[in-house]
């Protein structure tokens, strides 16, 4: 894991934020120097400004706390609803096999046209872009939850019935430790795609979120605005994601454990 996070003794973050410099350089290099047109590129040093003064002023937070109110609800009802339902199905084939067809078919629904049937459903509030996140959340953790509990070792679970476990016992000590690791998968991407479908949600028709001030920033042709707001986005993104990460970590830290102590022995 250290090797991993090092390449030739220079932690990864540095490379990270070396990569992240140089494409910002380049950037503004070239939105400089003409070669990215400034009206349509914008410039990194125009889009921090732009993003410090929505800090400053105050202006980004009431828009910034809708979009997280709105994409934390459907975060947190596609997981729920994913995860239960994976369990649920894993444990019983035959409901499995029954709701296949129906379950692949609302998949591939595109979210797109759903956006505007759940504006017409559940107005311009805050309900039709957290129903359009749990349509992209759920299926996410559904099938990941689904595909961790089929994976579990028939072995394990016929061990653990003969010990006399029951159902419960069952799912809380082998199904669910078993699973974390493709619940959690599932959760680094589906908090990026629960952003992304509020804020679609937004665009299309909201009077407040940070969809809808890119919106605004577009219908006025202020590209440095519309830049602005996926930057907020982004590191909004970021932070959540960390914090996902150690969770996990804490979570499955028995699995650190377990690895460390294998390769001690082989040591």
């Amino acid at each position: 894991m250290r090797a991993a996070n090092r390449s030739n003794g220079v932690p990864m973050l540095a490379w990270q934020v070396l990569l992240g410099a140089a494409l910002l350089l380049g950037w503004e290099v070239g939105s400089r120097s003409g070669v990215l047109d400034k009206f349509f590129f914008s410039r990194p040093s125009d889009v921090i400004v732009r993003v410090w003064r929505m800090i400053a002023t105050g202006s980004i937070w009431g828009h910034l706390v809708t979009t997280l109110l709105e994409a934390a609800i459907s975060f947190l009802i596609g997981v729920i609803g994913g995860v239960v339902l994976g369990f649920v199905l894993a444990r019983n084939r035959f409901l499995a096999a029954l709701l296949d067809p129906f379950i692949r078919v609302a998949n591939a629904l595109p979210r797109v046209v759903l956006a505007p049937i759940f504006l017409l459903w559940f107005g311009l509030g805050i309900w039709s872009k957290v129903a359009l996140g749990v349509t992209v959340v759920f299926f996410i953790v559904f099938f990941n939850t689904y595909q961790g509990v089929c994976e579990v070792d028939p072995v394990i679970v016929n061990n653990a019935r003969m010990l006399g476990a029951s159902e419960r016992q069952l799912i809380r000590h082998v199904l669910i430790p078993s699973a974390l690791s493709w619940i959690f998968s599932s959760l680094h991407i589906s908090i990026g795609f629960a952003i992304i479908a509020v804020v679609v949600g937004e665009y299309l028709g909201a009077s407040r979120g940070v969809g809808y001030m890119i919106s605004q920033a577009e219908g006025v042709f202020d590209t440095t605005g519309v830049f602005a707001g996926m930057a907020v986005l982004a590191g909004v993104v970021l932070i959540v994601g960390t914090l996902v990460d150690r969770l996990e970590r804490y979570l499955l830290r028995w699995k650190v454990r377990d690895t460390g102590s294998v390769k001690g022995d082989m040591a």
